[in-house]
């Protein structure tokens, strides 16, 4: 039984790590958050310039302020089908460490939502779906009211080795 309560409490030290502030946003009917320290800024949606021979949920790049940034159709990304462009859809311009290089990529969401705090105490973990299916990219489950919003590790969700623009 020890054992079982070192886990336990290893898994709640861990959870109460993933506390602070998450910036929110929609694809669909789903709700995510991701760490507001990754964000660099969030602009409307812009013409994203293809850019051939990159996976399908590689949209292409766009000029922001003179530098060339990748963007990724979150959408597809995620097997999701994807939606006309409204008013509300958004570019979240993030910044991710990948082989320990810091870059910034931008991902289009349906739209923005808050910034929201939340405790680890309202933290869970991903919940376990069996091996089939790779839940790595999820740092936990936030607990928001009666909703769930799923929090995202930007870095693996974007892993180098399915982004072929750089």
């Amino acid at each position: 039984m020890p054992d079982a309560l070192a886990q336990d409490r290893q898994r709640q030290t861990a959870m109460i790590e993933k506390e602070g502030k998450y910036l929110t946003f929609a694809l669909g009917a789903e709700e995510y958050g991701l760490e507001i320290l990754k964000v660099r800024e969030i602009v409307g949606y812009i013409n994203v310039t293809a850019v051939p021979q990159t996976p399908s949920h590689v949209k292409g790049v766009v000029n922001l302020r003179g530098q060339v940034i990748p963007v990724v159709d979150l959408r597809a990304k995620f097997g999701m089908a994807t939606t006309e462009v409204t008013e509300q859809t958004c570019i979240i311009v993030v910044e991710i460490t990948q082989s320990g290089r810091k870059s910034n990529t931008g991902i289009i969401v349906d739209r923005v939502q808050e910034v929201l705090d939340i405790s680890g105490q309202h933290i869970e973990e991903a919940p376990q779906f069996g091996d089939s299916v790779d839940t790595d990219f999820i740092l936990g489950m936030g607990k928001v009211g009666d909703k769930v919003k799923i929090l995202l590790d930007i870095d693996r969700v974007l892993a180098a080795s399915d982004s072929a623009v750089h």
